[in-house]
């Protein structure tokens, strides 16, 4: 009897052991993945402001007609004109030499453009605006540099025909009532950076999907019309993004937060995490070019910034033509009446 329960505890001991065994291989089989979540935001913003800083360490990103002439002219083999128009517009008048580009097919065309060939890479719209968004966007996936500018103003600087339905129906008075000159109201308290969530894990791969989502979306949810934002201030966080001087005189949109291009806001070190991640932010200039070029630089950091659609130009002109601010559109001055062909290429 005695050697049987000795038995019997043996065998029980034998399977306790191996059913520990076989647990433990399971586990090993399937460890716990020690990798740690990426903060895409983070990475990507550090590859900005390490590698590719072109919000604050690049040239201008507009040129004007007059210099685009000047080049068809003189060497348009070393100009590479890029029309993001739609298609039926591009063969009622474009630039003589000009590509039509599909605004959301960019990244692989500009992919298959070798810089080297070009002193200029001219990206054309309307009005500036969607040239300039298209701009940044070009100059964020490196490799261009300076060579990549928009058209200011757009075609509407190249013959009044192109202005009619843009630049010379959009100038307004509508809001010159409304504008105050009170004191910037204090910026946000710094908080988190937006959350992003492509699946990628490299600045490369974050960058490139980023710059395909917003070229897949289109221009327009990157913008806001005066309209809409005065139909109800306190639905957004305004940015003004003009020297504190002209903030004051002519003055801003009432609650609107100065941040003066100065000192540099959008940098990590300084305003950029003023920005709300809960809340769209408006941000105006003086034509909504600058607000463009400066909104998809956020939006790929994946802040909801849109830009106030003609700026200050679409409020207050007669008021930035009697001060003389900065970037008024003025016709005479503005519109050159260059030459342009019509047709199928």
């Amino acid at each position: 009897m005695k050697q049987k329960n000795l038995f019997g505890l043996f065998l029980i001991l034998l399977i306790s052991s191996m059913l520990i065994f076989t647990v433990g291989c399971k586990k090993d089989e399937n460890p716990v993945d020690p990798t740690p979540q990426v903060n895409e935001t983070e990475v990507l913003l550090k590859h900005f402001e390490e590698t590719n800083d072109y919000i604050h360490n690049t040239p201008t990103f507009v040129v004007s007609a007059a210099d685009v002439r000047t080049m068809q002219l003189t060497n348009p083999s070393k100009q590479l004109l890029i029309d993001l128009r739609a298609a039926a517009d591009f063969i009622a008048g474009r630039i003589a030499g000009a590509v039509n580009v599909p605004f959301n097919t960019l990244w692989d065309y500009m992919k298959s453009v070798d810089p080297a060939n070009y002193d200029r890479i001219v990206l054309i719209c309307y009005s500036g605006q969607t040239s300039a968004y298209a701009t940044s966007l070009v100059r964020a996936m490196g490799g261009f540099g300076s060579k990549v500018v928009s058209l200011k103003f757009g075609m509407s600087s190249w013959d009044s025909v192109f202005a009619q339905n843009y630049w010379l129906a959009k100038r307004s008075n509508v809001r010159a009532g409304q504008f105050v000159q009170t004191p910037s109201p204090a910026k946000n308290a710094k908080g988190d950076l937006p959350k992003l969530n492509t699946g990628k894990k490299t600045a490369p791969e974050i960058l490139e999907a980023r710059i395909k989502a917003l070229l897949a979306e289109g221009y327009p949810p990157a913008t806001i019309s005066e309209n809409t934002v005065y139909s109800n201030l306190s639905n957004y966080y305004i940015i003004n993004y003009w020297p504190n001087s002209l903030y004051l005189n002519p003055g801003h949109i009432n609650g609107a937060i100065n941040y003066d291009p100065a000192t540099q806001p959008f940098k990590s070190a300084n305003d950029l995490k003023t920005i709300p991640t809960n809340k769209t932010t408006v941000l105006y200039c003086y034509t909504g070019q600058t607000s463009s070029y400066i909104g998809a630089y956020l939006r790929l950091l994946g802040y909801d910034v849109k830009s106030l659609t003609y700026g200050a130009n679409s409020m207050i002109y007669d008021l930035m033509l009697a001060g003389n601010v900065p970037n008024t559109f003025i016709p005479a001055n503005e519109i050159k009446r260059y030459p342009y062909i019509t047709g199928t290429p």
